[in-house]
């Protein structure tokens, strides 16, 4: 294996980083209802005892929304962002050796879609705070890459999307090969897995792989499927479905593909299909925090899937049927950091 890896997300987590919808967000035509959604996602994670570090644009604004929430396992950090998705513009962690390093990537709002000055500087900023510890960061900002667009196995596997990495806007629409060897040398990735199909509608990420297929343990891929023959995202979902059975581990065998139901579709005020998916579940070493859409058959059944791929974890059901009016779901509003870069002494402030 190579001097330097990107860890699985159930390998270890010491806090998780989040940022609250305010005014200044796009959340601000529904506020109320998205400070309630926030704070029942941050209660589901304090709850299991995961500690979360909330940006925020005041100390006091943190407390009021997050009320009731168990506070001893939040640090509340006054801070500039553009948005609350922290998953594809917070640090992406890597193992080096045996340190760990939190790389700082480009983010230019998912290839120039939307503002993203702000959110682009929030790793620097948290480096300058001491809140990632500044012998773990990494200046990385000369590539742009999204949290949301890659899963790794830990063991040098990394799979993302053509769509997304290959997009223009992003690093000049560069090759396969190019990116590869870039992933190769930023993230350990000796094994990439390019998935050409596969998309949902009213996505903005150009198919990020978290709201298409996830690694898991024992070499398995949770995927989103789709049996309606008449639900328009039939096609593509099955081509990529396809395209997973041809997909290799490093030692040549065969996914252990486990499927994943397609909400039922979920429509915004002006009648454009919101990008509901299963797939944006967060994974820690304990728990599997799973977004779900007050559909109680189709809920259930992403439940008991994840399960079958995570047997010793404990499946957290959270309500996201307001997250996803912003285009987004759990694994998208959330990134964990792992046990090594995190200021312990930030939370005693």
């Amino acid at each position: 294996m190579k001097d330097i890896r990107m860890p699985a997300e159930w390998e270890s987590c010491e806090c998780v980083l989040l940022a609250l919808p305010a005014e200044h967000t796009d959340w601000n035509y529904i506020l109320p209802e998205a400070q309630e959604q926030y704070r029942r996602l941050v209660k589901a994670l304090t709850d299991a005892g995961i500690h979360c570090v909330v940006l925020t644009p005041s100390d006091e604004y943190g407390e009021e929304v997050l009320e009731g929430c168990c506070l001893e396992k939040v640090t509340l950090l006054p801070f500039e962002y553009n948005d609350t998705w922290t998953r594809d513009y917070g640090p992406i962690s890597v193992v080096r050796g045996e340190r760990q390093r939190a790389l700082d990537f480009g983010f230019n709002g998912w290839g120039l879609k939307f503002a993203s000055d702000k959110d682009n500087l929030v790793n620097l900023k948290l480096c300058e705070r001491y809140v990632i510890l500044p012998q773990t960061y990494r200046n990385e900002r000369d590539f742009i890459l999204e949290g949301g667009s890659i899963e790794s196995d830990g063991a040098g596997t990394i799979l993302t999307t053509s769509e997304c990495l290959q997009s223009p806007n992003r690093n000049g629409g560069k090759s396969k090969p190019e990116l590869s060897r870039i992933l190769d040398e930023r993230l350990g990735a000796e094994h990439v897995l390019w998935l050409d199909y596969g998309s949902l509608a009213g996505d903005d990420t150009d198919s990020h792989i978290d709201t298409l297929c996830r690694i898991a343990p024992g070499n398995s891929i949770l995927f989103t499927g789709c049996r309606n023959v008449d639900d328009d995202h039939f096609e593509s979902l099955l081509k990529m479905r396809a395209q997973l059975t041809l997909f290799r581990t490093m030692e040549g065998e065969p996914y252990n593909l486990i499927e994943l139901p397609l909400p039922d579709a979920i429509y915004d005020e002006e009648g454009e299909r919101l990008p509901a998916t299963y797939a944006n579940y967060l994974v820690t070493p304990t728990h599997v925090f799973m977004p779900t859409y007050n559909q109680l058959a189709n809920d259930t059944l992403a439940c008991q899937m994840v399960r079958v791929a995570f047997p010793d974890h404990e499946v957290v059901p959270v309500d996201c049927t307001t997250l996803i009016k912003q285009h987004g779901s759990l694994h998208c509003a959330t990134m964990q950091i792992p046990v090594g870069i995190f200021n312990e002494a930030v939370s005693c402030r």
